[in-house]
């Protein structure tokens, strides 16, 4: 049965007149309106007909690169990168494509109605960046527009993201089990047994990834995993600080900090200097990712190397056709451990 202006008007609870200004564009609509709209579109796969209808395994030369903060460096040297491949040479005859910054901010619906936008757009390829929401329903809606946008000619890369079976997306995964064990592995070999670790959100697989890795180091050195000394928070720096200083307050202790990314590792040490602890001679600290200022602190921050304007620039020439995806669809990145100035040997 076809899905009629009519039926996504009665689903969003609006007038059909709304969500004609809502496709076409042409007139204001409030954000929760639109979003509302949107949403109700990509439930039903909505198509518009006529013209547009006969276009729908057509692309246009815009590509969308989905990211969850384009101020977090970590999602910047990606995008960068992606971007270069996207608007250097290659593509149709003439060369260049209008490559969008799509900057969720974390949220799944954000992430959705860009993706819905991108659908409609019938774009020339979408790249989504770092870790999914770790939620079986949203993984559930993400799969079908992935799906819905394959099927329709539009090339879908996901760079340091799980893969999303069964939906044409082509995965470059990162290893952020495999990071984080081998982070945690060199802070026991140097004869650690109290660390804190300092996790991401709950609900992001990245944050649910590393935290593994972190367990399986504790659990093959025979270290039980405290949840105490484990704290949740967002990836950022000032999150980094006020987990850490809650983490001495649970346990004043502790010889070591692991930081899920190195942003939160800065603030980690912005604590400890604050409570007069010095890096590493009485709390060692570690990071993740290696973005460009961890080499710049004062000792420099031991921690994991992610390859990421190389991933990004493979994700970007898989996106034009100019690299061939990995066999399978899915290739694993992995990280190299960057041992500094920042971990050292437990004080006595």
């Amino acid at each position: 049965m076809t899905v009629t202006l009519a039926d996504v008007a009665a689903r969003a609870q609006v007038s059909p007149a709304t969500v004609s200004r809502v496709l076409n564009g042409n007139y204001p609509v409030a954000t929760a309106t639109r979003e509302r709209v949107l949403r109700a579109v990509d439930e039903l796969d909505y198509v518009l007909n006529g013209t547009a209808s006969s276009l729908a395994a057509a692309t246009s030369d815009l590509v969308g690169i989905l990211v969850n903060d384009i101020a977090d460096p970590f999602f910047g040297i990606m995008a960068s990168a992606i971007q270069g491949e996207i608007t250097g040479p290659g593509g149709r005859a003439g060369g260049e494509r209008l490559a969008v910054v799509c900057n969720t901010g974390g949220s799944p619906e954000r992430e959705l109605t860009y993706l819905t936008l991108l659908q409609r757009q019938r774009a020339a390829a979408v790249v989504l960046t770092g870790g999914a929401v770790d939620d079986p329903a949203h993984a559930a809606r993400v799969a079908a527009k992935l799906r819905r946008l394959t099927e329709a000619g539009t090339r879908v890369v996901l760079c340091g993201r799980p893969p999303a079976p069964d939906t044409g997306a082509v995965a470059l995964t990162f290893d952020n089990r495999g990071g984080a064990r081998v982070l945690t592995d060199h802070l026991i070999a140097l004869g650690h047994r109290r660390l804190g670790y300092l996790a991401g959100p709950a609900e992001r697989t990245t944050t649910r990834h590393r935290l593994e890795g972190h367990r399986a180091a504790l659990a093959a050195a025979g270290i039980a995993d405290d949840p105490g000394r484990t704290v949740y928070g967002h990836y950022d720096r000032r999150s980094g600080h006020e987990a850490t200083l809650e983490l001495l307050r649970r346990d004043p202790g502790l010889t070591a900090v692991v930081a899920a990314n190195d942003s939160i590792a800065l603030g980690a040490r912005a604590a400890l200097r604050e409570r007069g602890l010095r890096v590493p001679e009485d709390v060692s600290v570690a990071g993740f990712d290696d973005l460009p200022f961890s080499v710049d602190a004062a000792p420099p921050l031991t921690t994991v190397r992610l390859p990421l304007a190389e991933a990004g620039a493979r994700a970007g020439r898989i996106a034009m056709g100019r690299e061939e995806a990995p066999p399978g669809g899915i290739a694993s990145v992995r990280g190299e451990l960057m041992v500094r100035g920042s971990t050292g040997v437990p004080r006595a």
